[in-house]
């Protein structure tokens, strides 16, 4: 049985409708939670819908003044406004729905209140493929439409199929753009610089290449590159220090997190923790000279997505990463030296938890697709 869309219009004039969207004929479908308790170290948190019957939910940022834009894979971009309602923005960016692909990661960028920009990643019609690419749009003053399109970005072409597209997007301390691109299928391809594939990128907001990207002049390689050696990262967030970080699926085991270094080549697919999955070695083993190690990583696999660093009100949190696991439906706490997994928060709530982000209050709010929602997670009474 199909899952049914949000009972909502194409156009929605002003934010009038209910937030629960989806209330009747979803059978047996897509679970109805709406509330959740979960026990944590930190104690009980409780766990609220925030909206329901999203279809394939992919991310969200949070807009001056709390609401929140939100996309959906096949292409819609949702406004919330949380104990309002939900509007569905016309004329979303054009993309190319294949697979995996289709409208992926929003960036919500620092000056959204004066410039009104919003950034979206997305898979692109390329030929008779499709790769990872960055629109630009801003959020007309009434904001009920997205006008004055760009794409900024596309990957070179040459990729096929439908897999791996990365497409996590993040602006950096500088105000540049970081931005996550998959192997798209081909393993070889990460360690080939003249393509953009495996890599992780860092473009100025209007798309052109900072001077001082790592390679920058370099014969035969994309100057937006930063990093490379990367399988498929979907997951990625700057700490409170402006570091980089990124989560990345590994093929049969060795799911990573990595802390991404300037012109580091990551590995993919000489090293690696996991196997083909038709089983076999992966390369050359584990480690190599020249190669970047990952800070930790999971075996069996989690398909880790969405991350973020937390510096909200719930103690014994501040400081660690969080990321939500597609495979195994829970958000991982991460924290120490050696980074490690301390704790795996689960509930009706977190199943293919896609998206993770702190609040504007230091709630923790996180996407479920299996559930088709959104949520929001804090202390009792927050």
């Amino acid at each position: 049985m199909p899952i049914p869309r949000p009972v909502v219009p194409s156009f929605v004039p002003s934010v009038v409708l209910s937030l629960v969207l989806a209330t009747a004929l979803m059978g047996t479908a897509m679970a109805q939670v709406r509330s959740d308790t979960i026990t944590t170290r930190a104690g009980e948190v409780t766990v609220s819908a925030v909206v329901t019957g999203l279809d394939t939910p992919w991310a969200f940022g949070f807009l001056p003044g709390g609401d929140i834009v939100l996309t959906e894979r096949d292409g819609r971009v949702l406004i919330v406004a949380p104990g309002q309602g939900v509007a569905v923005l016309r004329n979303p960016p054009q993309v190319h729905v294949n697979g995996q692909g289709g409208l992926l990661d929003v960036l919500v960028p620092r000056d959204f209140a004066q410039s009104r920009e919003l950034f979206f990643t997305h898979a692109k019609r390329q030929g008779g493929a499709s790769g990872t690419a960055v629109t630009r749009a801003v959020l007309t003053p009434d904001g009920i439409a997205l006008m004055d399109h760009r794409t900024i970005f596309e990957i070179e072409p040459g990729s096929r199929g439908g897999r791996h597209f990365g497409a996590r997007i993040a602006e950096a301390p500088d105000g540049t753009l970081f931005l996550t691109v998959g192997d798209r299928g081909d393993r070889r391809s990460a360690q080939d610089r003249s393509l953009h594939n495996g890599s992780v990128l860092r473009i100025k907001r209007d798309g052109s290449v900072p001077d001082d990207n790592p390679f920058v002049g370099a014969s035969g390689v994309q100057p937006e590159i930063w990093s490379y050696g990367h399988r498929n990262p979907q997951g990625a967030a700057f700490d409170a220090e402006g570091q980089f970080w990124v989560n990345e699926h590994g093929a049969r085991g060795g799911d990573e997190v990595n802390r991404i270094v300037k012109g580091a080549n990551f590995g993919w697919p000489v090293i690696a923790y996991g196997q083909h999955y038709a089983g076999g070695r992966i390369g050359e083993g584990t480690a190599k000279e020249g190669m970047e190690q990952p800070q930790t990583y999971w075996d069996p696999s989690i398909a880790p997505s969405g991350m973020t660093f937390y510096s909200g009100n719930i103690d014994g949190w501040t400081g660690d990463m969080f990321v939500g696991s597609l495979k195994f439906d829970y958000v991982a706490r991460l924290s120490g030296s050696p980074l490690q997994e301390v704790e795996q928060i689960k509930g009706e709530s977190t199943l293919r938890v896609r998206d993770v982000r702190q609040g504007p209050n230091g709630d923790l709010w996180f996407l479920s697709v299996g559930n088709g929602a959104l949520y929001r997670m804090g202390l009792p009474n927050s």
